[in-house]
């Protein structure tokens, strides 16, 4: 569904697809250190940024997909805003109605990009990447796995689907949560001695010491992932595209550069081009007290990937 009027700039058809819901965008709930303004910052950098864009809205994720991957009784509590004290701790804030409502509609584009993907080559959603959220909690700023989520949908209608995640955290909720499931595979990129404290066990984890670099980085990424794309061999890779790697994020380990981002991002596009697959990114992670300069880190992914994929 494509947004409506007055939601987005009137170049409505074009190269990039990508998707967008206005609930993204939500005031910070009280007691939270996490930026909420992100995701607008990231909206309006797109329409200021005059790239061809294709807008698209996605619906609320039916309640049966929460539920085919997370508790039922937590997806209650989340959608009827009453989380615990102890599970809005380990979330990071609490779940008001509003942030209720946004942790139904993310999946819901990750959903919606994977299928767009499928159609056009790449797919980005404006949100998600929340891969720390576990089947009867949330944690680490994440409520619902969107990851979870749109792979285990994907599998149920006989797709074959790869995460990979090269947030600067490991994505424990989602290899957790995908674990064991036909069809599914994880990957994770990450530093060894960041959070969360104890690791999931993905398809592949890679594990990075402090302080690693672009040159360094980016050729573990290259030798771990390509042997894991062939091997496995998707439908569709679910890209978790934080830039929390950057060197000079609040809560990365990593030490990559504003060019080595984009060179992951040419890298990882590159990789699913070569072998004809479809990739759909998320958000991820991006810390630090300048929401603009973070946005403009989360734009130059997704531009860069598709550039890529998306050319034309």
């Amino acid at each position: 569904m494509l947004l409506g009027e007055g939601d987005v700039p009137p170049y409505l058809w074009g190269v990039i697809a990508v998707v967008h819901h206005p609930d993204y965008v939500t005031e910070a709930p009280a007691r939270s250190t996490y930026r909420w303004g992100k995701n607008g910052a990231i909206r309006d950098l797109l329409i200021e940024a005059g790239e061809a864009i294709a807008w698209h809205l996605p619906e609320p994720a039916a309640r049966a997909w929460l539920e085919a991957v997370h508790d039922p009784g937590y997806v209650a509590e989340v959608l009827e805003a009453r989380v615990p004290a102890d599970k809005a701790r380990r979330i990071g804030f609490p779940v008001t109605e509003r942030v209720a409502r946004r942790a139904r509609v993310a999946p819901a584009g990750t959903l919606l990009a994977a299928q767009l993907a499928l159609e056009h080559g790449f797919a980005a959603n404006t949100a998600g990447g929340s891969h720390h959220a576990l089947r009867d909690t949330g944690a680490g700023y994440c409520v619902f796995n969107d990851l979870a989520v749109a792979a285990a949908r994907l599998a149920e209608e006989g797709r074959r689907v790869l995460v990979v995640d090269c947030d600067v955290h490991q994505g424990d909720g989602t290899a957790a949560l995908l674990a064991g499931r036909d069809g599914c595979a994880t990957y994770s990129i990450h530093a060894e001695k960041n959070f969360p404290v104890r690791k999931a066990r993905s398809t592949l984890d890679v594990a990075l010491p402090d302080g690693v670099g672009d040159a360094e980085y980016l050729e573990v990424l290259e030798r771990t992932l390509a042997p894991l794309l062939d091997g496995f061999a998707p439908d569709l890779i679910l890209y978790q595209a934080g830039v929390d790697p950057f060197a000079e994020d609040r809560l990365g380990r990593l030490a990559l550069s504003e060019d080595g981002l984009v060179v992951r991002e040419r890298l990882v596009a590159g990789l699913a081009r070569a072998r004809g697959l479809p990739l759909a990114s998320t958000v991820g992670g991006g810390y630090g007290d300048d929401v603009m300069a973070i946005a403009r880190r989360h734009v130059r992914s997704i531009t860069t990937l598709g550039e890529v994929l998306s050319p034309g």
